[in-house]
Parts: structure tokens; sequence; C-alpha cells
């Protein structure tokens, strides 16, 4: 889930036939189209203000609480509403991330080269933003309730569940496949990177299962299969700026991992390197991460540090920690304890990130291109630490201990 630390709220006001309602959400036109239709008052009767609030990295319970600010201020004219949902309401009903599954297959030659490559992802649709009343909460529970309207695929090169699913790596043949599961027992949509954060998870660790049955180093590895200069100044760099062939473990559960995306293939290239140790039971410890970015034109090198920052501690607390719990009448990760997110004593002993300034070349976004990167790099340090290959996220000493013991 977004998770955001601070639960949803907003405000609505009714006054002299005008709605204005102010939000956190990340779309205030959007927003202001589904409240026409679900309050039917006409768009130019309705003004959206944003207000800063907590952050949600796509689509949030914002929009919901906004919603419910409005119905509550056209019942009561001149009097201003504040909606704000408390921790159990935003966990149990704010839009999760899409379900994913995926399968990866490829063979390798006598020589340990990738002859082919056939990549499976089953996903939910990845956006469900508002555009109409049947997107939001409150227009389900009316009187006379709207229909949630039919998801649809995002085509690519952008992608939802696909993003990221296309390799970048030069195979000589190569097979991938989109299968679009439209429903879907909880409410989902919008979460930051999309499918990108699954896809670059699978296809990274896979490339690095393949690299140990090449017998190869797993960056020299990548590197065969990359013909793309600038995704290859990335990782190199990366292995260089991290010390990667020189690199020892310094403890007996200690490893290292390392992985690489270009992201949606249109956006920033960026490359992760990382070490972390693992204890008796199974929990995982983060040390050192380096990061390298090419985002094209630097125009606020700063501003994309903190970007690529940001993307790995995000990732290490999806990859570590987030798991929504549900059955077959509720969600069940209601509050912090049942939803654990990252805390200051869990995040990487230091973060090093490089930036490739491209003088004169089209800028790269930035803002998502860590997080898949940095949930591989941390599986495959997993594997190299303990030799355990956990293919199901989050990594939990739960699931650690179960590998082992299988």
């Amino acid at each position: 889930m977004h998770g955001s630390i601070g639960p949803s709220c907003a405000i609505g006001l009714f006054e002299n036939g005008t709605l204005t309602v102010w939000s956190h959400a990340q779309g205030m036109f959007p927003l202001r189209r589904s409240l026409s239709e679900l309050v039917n008052l006409p768009q130019e009767k309705i003004r959206c203000i944003h207000v800063e609030g907590s952050g949600c990295y796509g689509h949030n319970g914002a929009d919901d609480a906004a919603a419910d600010a409005a119905i509550l201020a056209l019942s009561l004219p001149g009097r201003p509403v504040r909606v704000q949902f408390m921790r159990d309401e935003e966990h149990g009903f704010e839009p999760f991330g899409a379900a994913m599954i995926s399968s990866a297959r490829a063979t390798l030659a006598v020589d340990g080269s990738v002859v082919d490559w056939q990549y499976e992802v089953w996903s939910n649709t990845h956006s469900t933003r508002p555009g109409g009343a049947g997107n939001l909460l409150a227009g389900w529970l009316i009187e006379k309730p709207f229909e949630q309207p039919s998801p649809e695929k995002i085509p690519q090169p952008a992608g939802g569940g696909d993003r990221n699913a296309i390799p970048l790596y030069n195979f000589p043949n190569a097979r991938v496949t989109h299968h679009f599961i439209r429903k879907m027992p909880l409410r989902v949509s919008a979460l930051r990177s999309l499918g990108a954060y699954m896809n670059v998870f699978s296809v990274e660790s896979f490339m690095d299962e393949l690299a140990k049955e090449a017998k190869a180093d797993p960056v020299e590895f990548r590197l065969r299969y990359l013909d793309d200069p600038r995704a290859r100044d990335v990782v190199t760099r990366a292995a260089e700026k991290f010390g990667w062939s020189d690199w020892k473990p310094a403890h007996e559960r200690q490893g290292r991992g390392f992985a690489f995306a270009k992201y949606k293939n249109i956006a920033a290239y960026c490359a992760v390197a990382l070490d972390l140790e693992v204890d008796e039971n199974g929990r995982i410890a983060l040390g050192r991460a380096v990061a390298v970015d090419d985002s094209g034109q630097a125009v606020n090198p700063d501003g994309i540090r903190n970007q690529i920052e940001g993307a790995l501690v995000q990732s290490a607390s999806w990859t570590l920690f987030e798991e929504v719990h549900f059955d077959a009448s509720a969600v069940s990760s209601r509050d912090w304890a049942t939803y654990p997110i990252l805390r200051f004593g869990d995040v990487f002993k230091s973060v090093e990130v490089e930036v490739i300034n491209r003088p004169g070349a089209p800028y790269l976004g930035t803002g998502e291109a860590g997080q898949g990167p940095t949930a591989a790099a941390i599986a495959n340090a997993l594997a190299d630490a303990v030799n355990i290959r956990v293919r199901q996220l989050p990594l939990t000493p739960a699931r650690i201990q179960a590998a082992a013991r299988a």
C-alpha cells in the first residue's frame, strides 16, 4: 500500500452555489471532473485547490477524502467541513498496488550464453486514477451508486503491468507476454513505478541466476548483452564506484548484489550495487549502497540524487517489510503493527549516488528509476550471502527461514 504517514484529509465548502475543495490529491483537474459527476454540479461551479499533505506517490485515499468532504459540504451550505481518515481507514480502503506474478525461463548454450529468453507477467490494472465518480469510494456508496469503470491496460512504451517487462538486454531470441487480469477482490491503482518494481526485481534476479549457472560474474554477464553505451556506462561506473571486483565479505553471512534498469526503457538509466548481512534468524541488515543514474542533461543534480536516494529507501521498505494481508471478508493490515514499514534503524548504513551528466541530451524522468534495481540488488545480495533465492516479496525473515529449510 502507499502507507502515507499522514492519513488522507480534505476540506469542503459550499457557498453561493459554488463548491470549493482543498485536497492533497495528485491531480486537481481530474478530481474536479470526478466531483462534478459525483455531486451533479457543473465543473465551472467547482474549484479544487491543492494543499500540501502526506505524499501518495500514485493514487492513495486523498481523492476519496475529497469526495466525502464535497458530499458533506453540500449538505451543510456555508460551513467548512473537514474530513480526515483515521489510520485504519486509510490502510483498509486506499487503492493498493496491483498484485503481480511473473515467470522467467531461459536456455543457456554450452559456453554459458543466453540462447533464448521467455518472460510472462500476470497483473491487475495499475491505474484507476480518478476521472469519474465510479473511481471514488463515495461513488459506490451513495443512494444511486456509480459503476466502477472497467480497467484498461496502459499501452507500451510506458506500460502498466508490463512496464519494464521487456529487458533492455540484447538476447538472440526473446518473448515477453503480459496477461492482463481485470478483476481483483481488492481495490488497486497506481503505486510508484507501477509494474516496473516487480518486473525489474524478477528480470534482474533471474539475470543473477543465469550468471551463476554460466559461472560468470553478474556484472560482466550483464555487459555481454548490453549494446546501449549509456547503459554500459551506468553499469560499469556503479561497479567501479562500489569496488565490485575487489569486494570481499567481512562476515560469513554477508553478500553483495547488483541490478540495473532503464526505467520504462525510455527514461533514466539506474544501476545499484549494495551489500548486506543476514543474521541467524533471517533478518537482513542493509549495508552500503551505491547507485549511478543517467537522466540526460542534469539541470538539478542534487534533485536527481534526492530522487534516487528516496527510491532506494522506499524500495528497501517495500522489499523487506511491506505486504497487505486480507481474507475473504476484509483487509487485516490496518495499523503499523500489522503493516510494518522501514524504520530508521533499518536503513542503509550509507548511500552514495553518482549522477552522470549528459549536457545537451534530452531530459529523462528520474523519480521512479531506482525502485526496481534496489529490490533486485537486495535479493541478489541475499542469495550471495546465504545461497538462498527467495522469489516472493517481501523478503521477510519467515520467508528466508522457510527457504533455508526447503
